[in-house]
């Protein structure tokens, strides 16, 4: 684990894996270092955003001084997701397995996933399960339109379209879930940290 100041008011804390950064981020969400505004987990970072004429020596003591355990000991926020398995790739992530298409879906509903960081679009959640059947490629062209609501796979991750926009991920499925409304306190559904269960619409 590294760190280096980011600006003013930040501290990047650069780890070895993802796994370290679901580690790292559940726990300084739980007890956020003094002075701490916001937490932005990504692949293999954390940034940690702070007030102004915060401290970022100590806040960077803190962090290293941490040893976090693995994110799934942890409780946190479920979010059930209804799917309908339907999507244009199923059989194409069928083939990449070299799992049948009922055996896709039941590995996508049968783990619980994590919302390790968001990016791409507003409400994109990059999910992250134990099941590594489903790591599949992303397509070798992307689509120039996926709905919103369309569940699908690229490497390590599952996630939802929340809203329509191009995309390379294989589709499996789709949800009425909304995932991303301005008008709801937090706007996104799938927040880092927050666990995710897909079941059959």
């Amino acid at each position: 684990m590294h760190t280096r100041p980011c600006g003013d008011t930040g501290l990047l804390v650069e780890l070895d894996s993802l796994d370290d950064v679901l580690a790292l981020h559940a726990d300084l969400a739980a007890d956020p270092p003094s002075g701490t505004v916001d937490l932005v987990p990504a692949a293999r970072t954390v940034l940690v955003r702070v007030r102004a004429a915060t401290d970022l020596a100590a806040v960077a003591a803190d962090v290293l001084a941490r040893t976090p355990e693995p994110a799934s000991t942890r409780g946190g926020d479920t979010v059930e997701i209804a799917v309908t398995y339907d999507g244009e790739d199923l059989d194409e992530v069928a083939r990449h397995t070299g799992l049948a298409p009922e055996e896709v879906v039941e590995a996508h509903t049968g783990q619980t996933w994590t919302v390790a960081f968001a990016g791409f679009t507003p409400g994109f959640g990059y999910l992250v399960g134990a099941d590594d059947r489903l790591h599949v490629p992303r397509r070798e062209s992307s689509r120039t339109r996926v709905p919103a609501g369309a569940v699908g796979l690229a490497g390590e991750f599952s996630g939802v379209y929340p809203r329509e926009s191009p995309g390379g991920w294989q589709l499996i499925g789709r949800t009425d879930h909304v995932l991303w409304d301005l008008d709801r306190d937090p706007p996104a559904v799938l927040r880092p940290g927050t666990r995710v269960r897909f079941s059959r619409a």
